[in-house]
């Protein structure tokens, strides 16, 4: 019997919220996985409260059948636009999970500042998820991408120098790619 994990059991984390939610779905050994539908014995609820816990949401946001209905509303809609940012009904599925919250702003001791409000905190990390994904097109939308290897379905934000990021790890698919290339070599030869 396989132990359930305790921590994100997904191969690529750490990824801007937005690309972190997409990447909720993977394919281990060619197999496909979803942290909100059952991977490595995880409930759903379970597998929300990890990625909660992973992206640092967990303090202010709960686990619940809600936010899951919520998240997989938004995890949908940003796969899409990620995918094909040219999709106006993928568009549409955003502007319509960020109906749902707003920023309001605020003075603080350290000065200006701004407060995430949601009409329902159940919406707060599907909509927080949208948000982050306007602010990678603002930034840099051609450092969206995709992992090149043909059988990942992992995307990344490219935060290296040149831009020239290709896989979504180097220690996984890059990996299998440079040893794929080495093997076509030697039986050539």
């Amino acid at each position: 019997m396989t132990a359930v994990p305790t921590t994100d059991p997904r191969p690529l984390t750490g990824e801007p919220l937005a690309l972190d939610l997409v990447n909720t779905r993977w394919m281990p050994q060619g197999e496909p996985a979803d942290l909100f539908a059952g991977a490595f014995g995880l409930s759903r609820l379970e597998g929300l409260g990890l990625w909660l816990q992973s992206t640092g949401l967990a303090a202010r946001f709960r686990a619940d059948k809600s936010t899951l209905v919520h998240l997989l509303t938004a995890r949908e809609a940003l796969a899409r636009a990620v995918s094909d940012p040219t999709d106006a009904d993928a568009r549409e599925l955003i502007d319509a999970v960020l109906e749902h919250g707003r920023i309001r702003a605020t003075l603080t001791a350290e000065g200006p500042g701004e407060r995430a409000e949601f009409d329902d905190p159940a919406w707060g990390p599907a909509w927080m998820a949208a948000r982050d994904y306007l602010g990678l097109l603002r930034s840099a939308p051609d450092r969206i991408r995709k992992c090149a290897s043909e059988t990942c379905v992992l995307h990344f934000h490219d935060t290296s120098r040149n831009g020239t990021r290709r896989w979504c790890s180097m220690a996984v698919c890059g990996n299998r790619a440079k040893a794929s290339r080495h093997y076509a070599r030697t039986r050539e030869r």
